[in-house]
């Protein structure tokens, strides 16, 4: 079912808005140049969002609603594949004229919608007396900026590269589950959270981290994929969080990707882990 979501203080949408056209699994440096150009406006601002498509998304839309939330968004329409695959461009621009009362529409040049995207830019601007602005598509070493681009530089593990395309760290928000404890007994505890099904999954490896518990940021290691030297094949993501003494049971956390550090192999004891473990933590903590 269509849902609007307000992120921001709820405003009166009928004076106008200006709507961000297109996908938005996330903003990247691209769609960040969009919001830039409908803040000019001074009016609230609208971002569309799919759900439930054939490909997984970068982002959960909790994860989504943080990233627009904190980009200035002030409302996301919420738009569930199934709902709008067979909606004719015609049927989609109405409903949106409809709810959102738009001023204006800002797109990149690429934007397709409607049933077999046969929408376009120029389709808006036949069909509708809004106005349409259409930005021009963002490249950065001859390839053009797209989520597309940065899942195959997640699966390749170039975290500082997928980072730099999104402006700001490929993330993981969920609740720290009860596992194993295992990892406690070795002397680095972890906090873990099961890796949401419908998220894009990243390169299995060990990862240096970032996690903020109580204004308070620790660097961590997480390790994301299963652990086979515990003949354990479930796929979560653990956080060793350097210097942090606690109970995180229960409490949602934010786990930020900063670069891959190697993949997980299985060690002949528990000691050869920890060794390798306290080598991790260590080439995290020289990395300012």
């Amino acid at each position: 079912m269509l849902k609007t979501v307000w992120l921001t203080e709820k405003k009166n949408i009928d004076l106008g808005t200006v709507m961000l056209l297109g996908g938005f699994d996330g903003l990247h440096v691209g769609h960040r140049a969009l919001v830039s150009r409908a803040k000019q406006c001074g009016l609230p601002i609208g971002i569309m969002t799919i759900v439930g498509g054939k490909e997984k998304s970068l982002f959960t839309f909790a994860e989504r609603e943080e990233i627009f939330r904190q980009a200035g968004v002030n409302f996301v329409l919420e738009l569930p594949f199934s709902e709008i695959k067979d909606l004719s461009p015609e049927q989609f621009l109405q409903l949106l004229q409809q709810e959102f009362s738009p001023k204006l529409f800002v797109c990149g040049e690429d934007f397709r919608f409607g049933k077999n995207a046969e929408g376009t830019p120029e389709k808006i601007k036949q069909a509708t007396q809004v106005c349409v602005e259409v930005q021009p598509l963002l490249e950065v070493e001859g390839e053009k900026v797209s989520a597309r681009s940065i899942k195959t530089l997640l699966q390749e593990g170039e975290l500082s590269k997928a980072n730099a395309l999104l402006s700001h760290s490929f993330f993981l928000k969920g609740e720290v589950i009860k596992d194993r404890q295992i990892g406690r007994t070795m002397g680095f505890p972890t906090a873990n959270i099961v890796y949401p099904n419908e998220k894009f999954p990243l390169k299995k490896g060990v990862y240096e981290t970032r996690v903020t518990v109580n204004g308070q940021t620790y660097k961590g290691i997480t390790n994301y994929g299963a652990r086979p030297t515990f003949d354990d094949e479930t796929v979560l993501t653990e956080t060793h969080l350097d210097g942090f003494d606690g109970n995180l049971y229960g409490e949602t956390l934010q786990v930020e990707f900063l670069g891959f550090l190697r993949d997980i192999r299985r060690f002949e004891s528990a000691k050869q882990l920890k060794e390798q473990l306290t080598k991790d933590i260590q080439a995290v903590r020289n990395n300012d």
